[in-house]
């Protein structure tokens, strides 16, 4: 069976995905088309909290864009916030090393999702990891038209 891969949207400025914020993490995301979502990541030094570690805002703030970005498997434009962030950190995260970060759906009700995310050292060892209740965006905060101004597309690697 082949596995097919989905490459998700970035914008321009989120601290997570904007592709022009140079402050940001800049991560580009991808998807299997069912229920998972996931990225490759070396934080840099400047990303650290305690020397050589990781800032734990920074673990958290890659949870949550890989959670919720499971909303986005079957909809591109399916924008929803987090309502509940619930984060087990395991061990530290060193700055410089190669992180995978996965996230998958969990449970889907009309207007609520959640999902699970984990930041992987390597193989075997789980450094953070996440439950997410995310819900609908009110349609009176979302303004689809600005999907443009948002820079809302694909980035090609």
């Amino acid at each position: 069976m082949e596995k097919t891969t989905y490459q998700q949207p970035n914008s321009r400025y989120c601290f997570v995905c904007g592709v022009q914020n140079s402050f940001g993490l800049q991560l580009k995301f991808y998807d299997n088309g069912i229920d998972k979502v996931w990225t490759e990541y070396v934080i840099p030094e400047h990303f650290q909290g305690y020397p050589g570690v990781a800032h734990g805002g920074v673990i958290a703030a890659m949870l949550d864009e890989v959670c919720s970005r499971t909303a986005m498997i079957a909809d591109s434009e399916h924008f929803m916030m987090t309502a509940k962030l619930d984060i087990k950190y395991r061990c530290p995260v060193p700055v410089g090393h190669p992180l995978n970060i996965t996230g998958r759906l969990t449970k889907a009700r009309d207007k609520i999702l959640q999902a699970e995310g984990h930041i992987y050292l390597n193989e075997d060892t789980i450094a953070a990891q996440a439950s997410v209740t995310l819900v609908d965006i009110p349609e009176s905060t979302l303004d689809e038209s600005k999907l443009e101004e948002l820079g809302w597309e694909v980035i090609s690697d």
